[in-house]
């Protein structure tokens, strides 16, 4: 059996995985399925493209390739850029829209409808911005080296499995270790209870839109360094997004990692085996195989 699905497989379930932590923390403290979170991966992306290339201009010698990887040095400092830019977008849509549906009492329909709503506002202003023509950090080719027999993979791909390892350990640390971290779990067990006792409920909040914002931004960097970068391309992962946050249990940051690895290599043997037109479907077999036989997902508590 050929190993290269494998390598393909686990690059795109980093990203996925990723983006699903976001998916997971919001649904567990906020209780509603975010589907605008798609768009901070794509917004992400393209903050982090604008930054890259307006360093590049200034400063030429920030494009030149860093050792064996396609991108140079601006990459990694619009990296942070577009960090810090995609959580400030993340909060102004909550103190624009969901934050006053919260205070208002809004129900949870109500929530996951904005939620639609601001994903159409948000895809359909990178698609007038930059156009819906692909668009990539580098022209640079890359050639894949073995790794083992049957098994490929570039620089940029091992950098992507290695980054995503090393994140997805400092958030579990930051979620169990840290006074935040306690905090953030106190809330997804009981909001109006950790309030009684003294935790700020919207630094919280705030916090969640952070740190999913900016997950969902290097997710949609590192898709970018693989493959491209397209308006789209936060809805095109929103399904494995969803997928990968439930199979791996709600509030459960190590849980939705493994899952978006086990989602990117489902994906990629589907394309393998069976035909690229069907990989869109795997995700959504996923997921509804995973509501009826397990919908507490992997991790996650069983439901009472």
């Amino acid at each position: 059996m050929m190993l290269q699905p494998i390598m393909d497989g686990l690059v795109n379930g980093a990203i996925i995985g990723l983006g699903a932590i976001g998916v997971t923390l919001t649904y567990a403290i906020l209780r509603f399925a975010n589907f605008a979170h798609g768009e901070m991966l794509s917004w992400g992306a393209y903050i982090a493209l604008t930054l890259s290339g307006l360093l590049g201009a200034l400063l030429p010698a920030l494009a030149t390739p860093i050792g064996p990887f396609s991108f140079g040095w601006s990459v990694p400092i619009a990296l942070v850029g577009s960090v810090v830019l995609t959580s400030v977008l993340a909060l102004a849509v909550d103190w624009l829209l969901f934050g006053r549906l919260r205070a208002s009492g809004a129900v949870t329909i109500i929530l996951v409808m904005a939620s639609f709503g601001a994903a159409l506002a948000l895809r359909n202003l990178l698609e007038f911005i930059y156009t819906s023509s692909p668009a990539y950090f580098t022209n640079a080719l890359q050639i894949s080296k073995q790794i083992l027999p049957g098994l490929r993979a570039t620089p940029d791909q091992l950098l992507v499995l290695g980054l995503g390892a090393v994140l997805v350990v400092l958030v579990h640390l930051l979620l169990t270790r840290s006074a935040s971290g306690r905090s953030m779990r106190a809330v997804s067990e009981d909001p109006q209870l950790a309030a009684l006792v003294g935790i700020d409920t919207r630094a919280v909040i705030r916090m969640v839109w952070i740190l999913g914002a900016a997950l969902a931004a290097v997710g949609g960097i590192m898709s970018g360094v693989i493959v491209q970068i397209r308006p789209t391309m936060g809805l095109d992962l929103l399904l494995p997004l969803f997928a990968a946050a439930i199979l791996g249990g709600i509030g459960s940051v190590p849980g939705a990692m493994l899952a978006g690895l086990f989602v990117g290599l489902a994906e990629a043997f589907t394309v393998q085996f069976i035909g690229a037109e069907w990989r869109a479907a795997v995700s959504f077999v996923i997921l509804v195989a995973v509501l009826l036989l397990r919908p507490q997902g992997i991790f996650g508590k069983a439901m009472a």
